[in-house]
């Protein structure tokens, strides 16, 4: 530490008076702004400084914010910029340190002092710190009279910037706790959402991104699913102003996701790689992102998180995201469980339907039919001949049907995907021998809308649909709507194909009026010669709690 002339010169009761009055500000519950403020005028009453200058080290080791005080009263009425992250003067500086009288622009720990600045003849600055860890610097320049600062002066702003240390400490712990607090909320209102399903307008997934949109203050949310065998990444569900621009949208599959596993630390992004991760978006892309894959054993899944802002995610984000993966990964491995239950409890009942049928139903019929038959060596007259055979042939073609409807009925699987997933999959594998690639937009609860039996009718409806579109309308472009309003469920299929004037009445178009009806929906086709067509499935849906 220099000493100079005066070391020994005490403060000036109006220094100690603004000494105490900095301390005091400390105490209030004020914003830390204007505590650092209070701090930088208090510093320059207390050594008699025209100019002032208080410097805060971000999360990222930039400068974060930088105070000035004095400069703004130059009487040459300048405004001066802010110093740019590490050209802010002397924020490596860990000692107090004074300069004899000279100019500071030329001082070697001036560097990035604005050109502008008002030419001074003194300068000390003073690390913000506790222990080792340096939060900032206190500058100080012009000592009024045209003196150096003294020794005295150096030890007097030790002190002061001492407090500053535990201020910014305290509203840096603060800051973490509040940020902790919101990761927490957040991942329980996802949760109870996910769980009970307290907003009906949204599937899992969109709870999932706008939960995290919130807890996160990211500027968008997106939640990614594998498709195939790593063959892409689909996007389920996206929150924030842009989420518009990624709903449904699809990619290659990025490599660097390979090594990111359930239990793996967030993947911090770079721009370059969230380039390439989603490519070609219109949007400005995200600064900076995490990347964090939702342990489960379904699908593989991940968030993502993107800001714009020059706030980046700092040490408790990293630590709380994997908190908030965890309990919204839970959430769904748990309603995929109830599910499942749901599910078994379905299959179970149509097994035993399928039994009753076989062991009941058809045998008491066969057995009709075989009464009916004998009927024949008692009766002589034609027509009753006639009408014994008619009914005979009816009997015979109902046991056919029954036996059909046992065979489907046991030939469904024990587990099935939920109705979004086998929506997804339906697409992928109809599209996978075409060079046309479907849009895909699901909206609202579906998975907890649709009971098995009309989810197997829509996606027959799908199937159909789709399978036409892309083998004969010579599309450039196929859109899929399906979505969860209130009462019922909507989907459509739209081509900018060749058209028609009127449709065929071929196998297609029959299975999938049969369908609509068999889940008591209605189908509607409606297609204008070069114009293309327009399929549209409306089905009821059960009310909730009935």
């Amino acid at each position: 530490m220099a000493t100079h002339e005066g070391d020994l010169h005490p403060a000036t009761p109006a220094g100690i008076s603004a000494l105490v009055g900095a301390f005091g500000a400390m105490a209030e519950d004020i914003d830390l702004n204007t505590v650092l403020e209070r701090v930088a005028s208090a510093a320059c009453a207390l050594v008699d400084a025209r100019y002032g200058a208080l410097g805060v080290i971000g999360p990222d080791r930039l400068l974060s914010a930088f105070i000035t005080v004095g400069l703004e009263n130059d009487a040459a009425g300048k405004t001066f910029p802010q110093p740019r992250g590490h050209d802010a003067p002397g924020l490596s500086l860990a000692h107090a340190h004074s300069s004899p009288p000279h100019d500071l622009p030329q001082h070697e720990r001036a560097g990035g002092t604005p050109e502008q600045h008002p030419r001074t003849r003194s300068f000390v600055d003073v690390p913000i710190r506790i222990h080792d860890r340096v939060f900032g610097n206190l500058y100080l320049t012009e000592k009024n009279g045209g003196g150096g600062f003294t020794g005295t002066d150096e030890k007097l702003l030790v002190a002061l910037a001492a407090a500053a240390a535990i201020a910014i400490a305290n509203s840096h712990l603060f800051d973490d706790s509040a940020r902790r607090t919101r990761w927490l909320e957040g991942g329980l209102d996802a949760v109870r959402e996910i769980l009970e399903q307290t907003d009906p307008s949204r599937s899992p997934a969109e709870s999932t991104a706008h939960h995290a949109l919130r807890a996160s203050h990211s500027d968008l949310t997106l939640v990614l699913r594998e498709t195939g065998d790593r063959r892409g990444l689909l996007c389920e569900a996206a929150a924030g102003p842009d989420a518009g621009s990624f709903a449904s949208d699809s990619w290659d599959y990025p490599a660097l996701l390979d090594d990111l596993t359930a239990t793996s630390t967030p993947l911090l992004l770079t721009p370059a790689e969230i380039d390439g991760l989603l490519p070609g978006f219109s949007p400005p892309a995200p600064s900076t992102a995490l990347c964090v894959r939702l342990a489960g054993s379904g699908e593989r899944r991940y968030i993502l998180f993107g800001r714009r802002s020059a706030f980046p995610f700092t040490d408790v984000d990293h630590e709380m995201v994997r908190t908030f993966t965890s309990n919204v990964s839970l959430a769904l491995e748990l309603l995929r469980a109830h599910r499942r239950r749901e599910q078994e409890a379905v299959f179970g009942d149509r097994d035993r339907i399928a039994r009753d049928l076989h062991d009941l139903v058809v045998q008491r019929l066969f057995a009709a039919g075989l009464s009916i038959q004998n009927l024949r060596k008692h009766l002589s007259d034609r027509k009753a001949l006639e009408r014994i055979g008619a009914v005979t042939a009816q009997l015979d073609a109902t046991i056919r049907e029954l036996r059909d409807t046992i065979y489907s009925l046991r030939s469904v699987p024990q587990v099935t995907p939920n109705f979004s997933a086998g929506i997804f999959a339906l697409v992928e594998a109809t599209a996978r021998e075409h060079a046309l690639q479907p849009d895909l937009n699901l909206s609202g609860p579906l998975d907890a809308a649709m009971d098995p039996g009309s989810a197997e009718h829509v996606r027959g409806v799908l199937q159909e649909g789709l399978s036409n579109a892309l083998r004969h309308a010579a599309a450039h472009s196929v859109t899929i709507t399906v979505q969860a309003l209130e009462d019922h469920l909507e989907m459509q299929i739209i081509d900018d194909g060749i058209g028609f004037a009127e449709p065929s009445s071929g196998p297609g178009l029959t299975g999938m009026r049969r369908h609509a009806e068999l889940c008591g929906g209605t189908l509607s086709i409606s297609s204008t010669p070069g114009r293309g067509t327009r399929v549209l499935l409306t089905v009821p849906l059960t009310a909730r709690g009935s």
